[in-house]
């Protein structure tokens, strides 16, 4: 107990000080001194006070030390310590903001939003209180994106960082003063480890891009995916949707963001256009690259990394000791054999090592691990035969890089055949394996091997995961091709990873649905390495792999594979795909989620739709009715055809309600929308599949509120929402949070509306979809003009219309609804002409876009004007067309119930109600008749 007291002041004083890497070292010292509740077997009694006392102090002594650690941007390691302290004690609010920030730094920021919620619950049902300002404010600086430390997919490292002090000094000069800065230099030379450190330092937001595994054509993508953006993947409209670079400007424009790509120099052209853009559009974004080449654009800082540098001839050990080249040698030399040291009579060796190989990192590192089982002399030796050996090779390849071939090919030379045969095979892989893996794909008993590997440097290990060096998966993957094996064992990879993927996708309909999610982007790198290969090699295979992976690219919003199934389409052309009429289609859902457009889009959604009408059976793929319904449209969709193709199976019976739901929608058949919901809802719940959970709550919600029932629509947008975050998809929760924000709307309670619109716009931007963004702006607009603020509503319909929103037919919700409040806007300053003529375009929007639910608000629009002008008994009738065109949609709506106590005003009741009946007995396309004629 003293001990861990004395611990804890050091620990403050070091923290008071700004040494936060001590205080993080010395309050993990004193927490450890733990090992169960405070005084557990002390039965004095003046042990349960002294108790109280110390697990308070504990509990601070946590928070110190997240803190602490927090300030030098280690906050993943304090994620576990925080969790529990917030789960014992809920109130703690200090504890929860950290965690919150902890959260956030790690990139998972809807984690972070969902802290603060079950925080402002739990204090509002034990304390009836509000969150304090500091929870606040953690809050709303997460959704702005001014807090600091997130860093998405920023590696660890699992060695320390030696040897580039002074080149990190520069480079964190250089991105202070430019907005762009590459590093250049050979493979090997450690550009990726600095990049790495020099965003570890940086203030601020950073996300890191690996571009080794990415082609021509994907980079975009993989930057989006990076982000955590989504990208839709619905039909175009004629004129197109915005590309993907489009939408990265859209989530970066107002941004603070530092942007590491790494391993440019394989798509050094595309990458150059890209980063010209972003940074031309987005002035508070930075980019740092690394490369082998410049990329050759204005405003361009190049910083090539120097060899490490080296002790002169004759240096002294302890001299010698300080050298950075030497500094690695010995780091990483005492990692494997414990108490080596550079002393006189190995220091000549040890400087003769690090400057034969150039003073490249990754050689230096290499060498130093053969002293596993070699003496330094020895390593010596051997390396400097192979130099020689070497200098007969290509002389026009610029020196390290021959000298980095020699290191690799001297380690290559230390294994035996049966290593150097699983060596070679890993090749096949792309961003890392497991062992079950290796040994499916390699055809070896490769468990042990893939150790003794990791052992010899020749791959890497996070614990769970093995990956090569891309060095030295370069000239393996030579020896690969040397032994006429690459064909067979890329072959067996594709086979493996299509299996994989066959056997992810049921589970992604299911109560495994966040694990499997998780094991197929672990994997992700790899699943798109085979699908490139199959799609040169063998289109049959390429077109299952696309169909395995449909669902996991929509429920996680990644479109790097649209790309691919855009060059897999172009190679099959007008050739027959016999029996795989299910996987073209899904082929084609993937590909049109990318923005392809014209003639050349039109032609393969016309070879589609053929196909998809020709199956008259139970898809093997359930997901090819949502993916082919969202992406070609309701005229390319035949229900008839829709009802052969779904199954019989749980899934597939709960999918069939859900349809059911959105055509009672549109029709405004509110009793079916709560019959068909509910079932789809019970069915979902069964298969425990998330996504149709939340997708099943919403329209139920919807119907709750216009009916009136705030809480129940409240409750169950509550429970869609926190499914969703869950999903990881930043879009689908932004349009839960502006349902809900809707709802608030109808209850009155326009500060918590205006909050949701203001979390859901935010998370709109951050997934770079214009379409969200607009009817973000539309909610604001709505939450203006119910306050009176005409100029503020103006402007955010304005925005909504013209400033982010797409041509696609999905758009149509938002712009149509910007519409109608643009006319109540123009009603209310008498302008009725200009009035009826906004509310005539939102009408004939919402008939063109058979998705736009809100068509019957254009003819409440229509039935105000009347109102306005002294007509109460048209009016009426307006009224009533409007609740046969949707009456679900108009039930409970403010600007209905207010038009309809003028109208009585003007007219008395008996003559209102004949006339309101009037128009709600007309069938639904009489009503739109009526509203165009009036």
């Amino acid at each position: 107990m003293h001990r861990f007291e004395r611990l804890a002041g050091e620990a403050r004083r070091a923290a008071g000080e700004g040494r936060f890497e001590v205080a993080g070292r010395v309050y993990e010292e004193a927490l450890g001194l733990w090992r169960g509740d405070a005084l557990a077997d002390v039965s004095a009694p003046f042990a349960a006070g002294q108790a109280a006392r110390l697990e308070e102090e504990r509990a601070s002594v946590v928070e110190a030390w997240a803190e602490a650690k927090l300030a030098v941007g280690d906050g993943s390691a304090v994620l576990v310590g925080l969790r529990e302290l917030v789960h014992a004690q809920p109130l703690r609010e200090r504890a929860r903001a950290l965690l919150m920030r902890a959260l956030h730094g790690s990139g998972r920021q809807t984690e972070a939003l969902a802290v603060f919620e079950d925080g402002r619950r739990v204090l509002a049902e034990e304390l009836g209180a509000d969150p304090s300002r500091e929870l606040a404010d953690v809050h709303l600086a997460i959704l702005r994106g001014e807090e600091e430390g997130f860093r998405a997919n920023l590696p660890a490292q699992l060695t320390s960082f030696v040897g580039r002090e002074e080149e990190l000094r520069r480079v964190g000069k250089m991105l202070a003063d430019r907005r762009l800065v590459t590093l250049l230099g050979p493979g090997g030379a450690g550009k990726t480890r600095l990049a790495v450190e020099a965003a570890e330092r940086e203030d601020g937001d950073v996300c890191f891009v690996d571009l080794a595994p990415v082609g021509g054509g994907e980079v975009a993508k993989a930057v989006l995916g990076a982000l955590g953006l989504r990208e839709g993947a619905m039909l175009p409209a004629p004129g197109g949707q915005p590309g993907t670079v489009e939408r990265l400007v859209t989530a970066l424009e107002r941004r603070r963001l530092l942007l590491v790509l790494d391993n440019c120099e394989h798509v050094v052209a595309d990458i150059a256009t890209l980063a010209h853009r972003l940074l031309s559009a987005c002035p508070r974004l930075r980019v740092l690259a690394t490369s082998r080449e410049a990329l050759g654009i204005t405003g361009e800082a190049l910083r090539p990394l120097p060899p490490l540098e080296l002790p002169p001839d004759g240096v002294q050990a302890r001299e010698a000791a300080v050298y950075p080249a030497v500094r690695l040698f010995l780091d990483r030399a005492e990692a494997v054999r414990p108490g080596f040291a550079v002393d006189d009579d190995n220091v000549a060796t040890v400087v003769g090592i690090c400057r034969a190989l150039d003073g490249l990192p990754l050689a230096i590192e290499l060498a130093a691990a053969r002293l596993r089982s070699l003496p330094v002399g020895e390593v010596a030796t051997r390396l400097n035969d192979r130099f020689r050996l070497l200098s007969r090779g290509d002389r026009s390849a610029p020196p390290r890089h021959r000298t980095l071939r020699a290191v690799v090919e001297w380690s290559w030379d230390l294994l035996d055949d049966t290593e150097q045969a699983l060596a070679r095979r890993l090749t096949v892989f792309s961003g890392g394996f497991t062992l079950d893996a290796a040994v499916g794909i390699s055809g070896q008993d490769a468990d042990e091997l893939v150790a003794e590997l990791a052992d010899k440097s020749l791959v890497q290990s996070d614990g769970a995961r093995y990956r090569m060096l891309d060095t030295v998966r370069a000239f393996c993957a030579e020896r690969l091709a040397e032994a006429g094996e690459a064909e067979r064992f890329e072959r067996r990879h594709a086979v493996y990873f299509l299996d994989l993927a066959r056997r992810a996708e049921p589970h992604l309909r299911g109560p495994e649905q966040l694990e499997w999610l998780e094991r197929l982007a672990a994997d992700h790198g790899n699943l798109h390495a085979a699908l490139r290969r199959s799609v040169r090699g063998d289109r049959a295979v390429a077109l299952k792999l696309t169909a395995a992976l449909a669902w996991y690219w929509w429920l996680r919003g990644r479109v790097e594979g649209a790309p691919l199934t855009t060059e897999l389409l172009d190679a099959i052309g007008d050739d027959p795909v016999d029996d795989l009429e299910e996987e073209y289609v899904l082929c084609v859902t993937s590909a049109m989620g990318g923005g392809v457009t014209g003639e050349r889009a039109v032609a393969w959604l016309d070879r589609a739709e053929a196909m998809q009408r020709r199956i008259r059976r139970p898809l093997a793929h359930p997901v090819a009715t949502v993916l082919w319904a969202l992406t070609a449209g309701p005229d390319r969709t035949d229900m008839d055809v829709f009802a052969m193709q779904i199954g019989d199976d749980p899934w597939s019976r709960a999918l069939t309600r859900m349809s059911d739901v959105f055509v009672a929608q549109a029709e405004g058949d509110v009793a079916e929308v709560e019959r068909a919901g509910a079932d789809a809802l019970a069915g979902f719940r069964a298969c425990g599949d998330r996504w149709g959970i939340a997708n099943s709550l919403d329209p139920l919600a919807q119907v709750a509120a216009r009916r009136g029932d705030r809480d129940r629509a409240l409750e169950l947008l509550d429970e869609a929402l926190a499914l969703m975050e869950r999903l990881g998809a930043p879009e689908d929760t932004g349009d839960l949070l502006f349902q809900r924000g809707f709802v608030h709307i109808l209850g009155g309670d326009l500060d918590t509306a205006r909050a949701d619109f203001e979390r859901g716009l935010a998370m709109a931007r951050r997934a770079g979809t214009p379409d969200k963004i607009a009817g973000g702006h539309q909610g604001l607009g709505e939450v203006a003009r119910r306050r009176g603020d005409v100029a503020e509503a103006r402007r955010q319909y304005e925005m909504a219309l013209t400033g982010f929103a797409s041509e696609r037919f999905i758009a149509a919700s938002a712009r149509g609804s910007a519409l109608v409040g643009l006319g109540w806007l123009a009603v209310g300053e008498g302008e009725h002409a200009r009035a009826r003529e906004l509310f005539f375009q939102a009408l004939d929007m919402s008939m063109d876009h058979p998705i736009f639910m809100y068509r019957a608000l254009a003819g409440v629009g229509l039935a105000g004007v009347a109102v306005a002008e002294g007509d109460g008994a048209r009016a009426a009738t307006l009224l009533g067309a409007a609740a046969a065109l949707q009456g679900v949609q108009v039930a409970g709506d403010a600007d209905m119930a207010r038009v309809s106590d003028a109208a009585r005003d003007l007219v008395g009741d008996a003559a209102y109600e004949a006339a309101f009946a009037a128009g709600a007995d007309l069938s639904r396309e009489d009503a739109h008749a009526l509203l165009t004629h009036h």
